[in-house]
């Protein structure tokens, strides 16, 4: 290592070896993270610019299964927009390759994600102090019981994270053309005082219908109600909902739950039935 990596705080400090990882498992859990051993000017760094890519080669295999648990990776043109808890990963992984296959760097303003498309650009705001930055999620993770996201160190620097370790965020999908600093309103479940009051939930919308499917029996598996596939043709795109066409508000929290145990993204309502 040169006078000059020494000195640099991006640089990596470790040597990474594969052997470390075990198929369907962590990577070297033995081995703790940490920040790096000097500051970094975050002021000097600039968030990325959400631009048109097409999916990484690596990365996107759904579904996949890590320490017994299966997930299923969005389509593209679904959109995100949840809440939950972020944490942030560092020197352990730093110079070592992502799940996409590009290299993560503590100093890019990146993020792994269980379930989004890889690359994909979101808007991550910690909901303690109001703070926001866009990351480009290239990676998968993190996973740890209730956490949605993993945070490069930077992008946690920017938003008061590094020092707190874990934090409350909202996590929104954000595509090329968006304002930088434009946020959705958040869509509320009216809960009037008769629960009779129904609501529809679309749980995934998938290009490939077998993927659909599995999550639809994944769901039925679990008990969530009766579950459906929809076709649609969205601008030229054929894709398949997967819905949920008549939940009872009473039903929700419940629902909720049992989406939350399967480390699944929360649904989103698409219709109130008065």
């Amino acid at each position: 290592m040169s006078d000059s990596e020494k000195h640099d705080p991006c640089a990596p400090i470790y040597e990474h070896d594969e052997r470390r990882y075990t198929a369907g498992g962590l990577y070297a859990p033995e081995l703790s993270d940490s920040a790096p051993p000097s500051g970094i000017d975050v002021d000097r760094l600039t968030e990325p610019t959400p631009k048109p890519e097409p999916m990484a080669r690596y990365g996107n295999k759904s579904p996949y299964t890590v320490l017994g648990k299966t997930y299923y990776v969005l389509d593209q043109s679904e959109d995100y927009d949840q809440r939950g808890i972020a944490s942030w990963y560092g020197q352990k992984f730093n110079g070592r390759k992502t799940s996409s296959g590009e290299i993560y760097s503590i100093c890019e303003f990146s993020a792994a994600h269980k379930t989004l498309p890889l690359p994909s650009y979101v808007r991550v705001t910690n909901t303690r102090n109001g703070k926001s930055v866009i990351v480009r999620v290239n990676d998968r993770g993190p996973f740890h019981e209730g956490r949605i996201i993993d945070l490069s160190y930077v992008a946690a620097i920017r938003i008061g994270l590094d020092k707190t370790g874990t934090a409350p965020v909202r996590v929104e999908l954000v595509r090329a053309g968006d304002s930088p600093n434009a946020t959705r309103s958040e869509p509320d479940i009216i809960r009037n005082q008769n629960n009779n009051d129904e609501v529809s939930l679309q749980f995934g919308s998938f290009a490939d219908k077998d993927n659909a499917k599995r999550l639809q029996d994944r769901l039925q598996d679990a008990d969530i109600g009766d579950i459906e596939l929809d076709k649609v043709d969205i601008q030229g795109r054929t894709l398949w909902r997967v819905l949920m066409q008549s939940a009872k508000n009473e039903q929700l929290d419940g629902i909720f739950e049992k989406i939350r145990q399967l480390g699944l993204p929360k649904p989103k309502v698409l219709a109130q039935k008065l």
